[in-house]
Formats: structure tokens, C-alpha cells, sequence
């Protein structure tokens, strides 16, 4: 499954487990997050009622600021574990942090393949997999090419896929600053997405792919989306 592609800056991928269980760090930390979003960016969440709470499900949001996980995490009461990014495991404190997160690594210049294995694990057993299918932040603000992989995995194991929209986060923290700056930010959850049945795998996942770009795109303001290309990763 590619994780990154030309043009997108590389960042952590996420999972959620499941089944309705709690995680009591991430319950700890979330009033506090929510609270700090709100003040911060103005954070608004449209569309919770479409989050799954239950069975396979991969989550494919676009992709603005290394806080989009957790923040896109903020409304889904699931236990999270995360597939991050290796080399943030040898950076201290936060290394330490995602451990305790259940953070596992994944290699994203490469075919991973203990990854894949854990990813595909976790959706047969009931998991939500979060993946960021432009494979990185977006270098310049706007929703970038679509990688397959995240969909190809949903067409093999017949799960659902929830595209989500953040939008407002590029600008409050663009890949340039240290530190985010105030703004308004909104992330909107859309109608869950089943792969198209009676195709090959293959078309089945580049379709998926065209629809979860297509609800993710309608959240965005204009000229915030890439002219779509074929996908072929």
C-alpha cells in the first residue's frame, strides 16, 4: 500500500479500533483538545452522526496540518491505535507519547509490509483504519492526487470507507510555521462509501476512490481542488 507520493509532505497515518471501547489517555486529553480547538481555530464538526460506530471501516480524510489527527479523532469515541510514521518514534517525548497511544510504525517511502499486515488485521477484526490518501500534507493548501492504496484495501476486505474534509487548516497552519495561528477550521464527517459491487478489484477501488475524492472535494471552498488525475499506486 503506498503511503507517500510527490509533492506531499510526509505525516503519520491513524487507526481506531472497532468496537465501541475507550482509550483513557485519549479520554483524558479530549475535553481539552476539543476546548482548545475551539478556541484556537473556531473548530466546528459537521456530520458526526455518519461516524460508524462499529465494524470495518477505513477513514480517508484530506490531508493540512500534523494536528488533523487528532483533531479529526476529537468526535470518535473508539479505542485508537495509530500506524505512524517510523521515524517518529526517534523523536523524543513525542516517540514515547504515541507508544503509549498504541502507535505502531510503518515505513512510508515503501511498500510496507508488517504494516499492511497489522492494517489489514485491525479492519477484520472490527477495526477503523485511518489513512490519509493523499499520502502527506498538502504542500500548498490544496486536496492533492489520490493514492489507491487505502481503497484497495477497502475493496478487498468489503469494508466501509468514511471520507472526511477538513478544511481551514492549511491556512491556521500552513507547512511553513513553527507553531499554528489562529483561524476557522471546520471538518465534516460524510455518508459512509461501499465498494462497487460485480466490478474488478481494481476498477471497484479506483471508483471508490473518484467518490471519497468527489465528498471530500464538496466541503472545500473554490479553487481549493487539483484537476483529478488517474490514479495507478
Amino acid at each position: 500500500m503506498p503511503l507517500a507520493g510527490p509533492g506531499a509532505i510526509p505525516a503519520p497515518f491513524f487507526c481506531t479500533l472497532g468496537v465501541v471501547r475507550r482509550t483513557p489517555i485519549l479520554d483524558l486529553f479530549r475535553p481539552g483538545m476539543r476546548a482548545a480547538a475551539r478556541a484556537w481555530f473556531a473548530l466546528e464538526f459537521h456530520g458526526v452522526e455518519n461516524i460508524p460506530r462499529e465494524g470495518g471501516l477505513i477513514i480517508t480524510p484530506n490531508h493540512q496540518t500534523y494536528a488533523d489527527p487528532p483533531l479529526v479523532t476529537i468526535p470518535i469515541r473508539r479505542r485508537v491505535y495509530y500506524m505512524a510514521w517510523d521515524k517518529l518514534f526517534g523523536v523524543p517525548v513525542l516517540g514515547q507519547l504515541i507508544r503509549l497511544l498504541r502507535a505502531f510504525p510503518v515505513d512510508i517511502y515503501s511498500n510496507d509490509p508488517r504494516a499492511v499486515r497489522e492494517a489489514r488485521r485491525l479492519v477484520q477484526e472490527g477495526a477503523a483504519v485511518m489513512i490519509f490518501p493523499e499520502g502527506g500534507r498538502s504542500f500548498d493548501g490544496t486536496l492533492g492526487h489520490f493514492k489507491l492504496g487505502a481503497f484497495r484495501l477497502a475493496v478487498t476486505l468489503e469494508a466501509t470507507v468514511l471520507p472526511v474534509t477538513i478544511a481551514g487548516g492549511f491556512e491556521a497552519w500552513p507547512p511553513q510555521r513553527t507553531l499554528p495561528r489562529r483561524g476557522r477550521m471546520t471538518i465534516t464527517y460524510h455518508p459512509p462509501l461501499r465498494p462497487t459491487a460485480g466490478v474488478d478489484p481494481r476498477t471497484a477501488a479506483r471508483q471508490l476512490a473518484e467518490r471519497a475524492r468527489a465528498a471530500i472535494a464538496s466541503a472545500l471552498p473554490p479553487g481549493a481542488v487539483q484537476a483529478p488525475r488517474s490514479s495507478t499506486r
